[in-house]
């Protein structure tokens, strides 16, 4: 089994989500007492936001590199990036560590390539709606993005920072989601990603009324798959 690292803290609530999955997928295929080899690498929330709100990506880069590097240090054998909008940097990252690291927009594009499904409602920060780096590699697999007004970009991406990365679920944010996945569908999406991994936090499959495809479950397994390749 190859040993995993994991950058996270962006936020925690997600990161022991991961953790979790990784580790109930590998004691599923394997039995026994067996559990994930990783090594967790877990940022403070607060200085990666604070350099968000300035837009400052250089400084993002530069955590997230210095968090891959040690992790290679310690022995990793592949990394992942417990978050969805740090991948708008991942090519940074991956340039700093000689192990591969497995990019959540990529496999979820080929998740939902395998449903045959060609146009997906993407919800997330309005950096992972907007910036253009999920939506690539969406399209790298023939699928179009359909993304929320800017009206409901701006509440989505709040949302998140306010809400839901402090452990914070509000019924009626809930149902504003859901009203919102409702217009994506009027636009013609067949499935919705949840591109930030604290929606499903909020969100489940049965308050939605097509396919959704969960970035955080989808990650997990695709390392998992990497760890068990021979």
């Amino acid at each position: 089994m190859k040993t995993l690292g994991l950058i996270g803290g962006t936020s925690w609530l997600s990161t022991v989500d991961y953790y979790r999955l990784i580790n109930l997928e590998i004691n599923k295929r394997l039995g026994g007492l067996n559990s994930a080899k990783l090594v967790l690498y877990s940022l403070n929330y607060e200085e990666a936001k604070r350099f968000v709100d300035e837009n400052n990506w250089k400084e993002i880069s530069a955590l997230f590199c210095g968090a891959a590097e040690r992790l290679e240090k310690a022995g990793i054998d592949g990394l992942i990036i417990c978050a969805n909008t740090p991948h708008k940097i991942a090519d940074d990252v991956q340039k700093v560590i000689r192990v591969p690291l497995i990019h959540i927009a990529e496999v979820t594009a080929k998740e939902i390539r395998k449903k045959g499904i060609n146009k997906a409602g993407l919800l997330g920060t309005r950096f992972t709606m907007e910036d253009g780096f999920f939506q690539d590699k969406l399209r790298q697999e023939g699928i179009e993005a359909v993304i929320p007004e800017k009206d409901e970009i701006g509440f989505v991406h709040n949302s998140i920072f306010d809400e839901l990365g402090k452990e914070i679920f509000r019924p009626e944010t809930k149902q504003r989601y859901v009203g919102i996945i409702g217009k994506l569908v009027e636009k013609g999406a067949e499935g919705v990603i949840f591109g930030c991994t604290e929606i499903p936090l909020l969100l489940k499959q049965e308050d939605c009324p097509v396919p959704v495809f969960d970035t955080t479950v989808i990650h997990a397994k695709a390392a998992v798959e990497f760890a068990l390749k021979d």
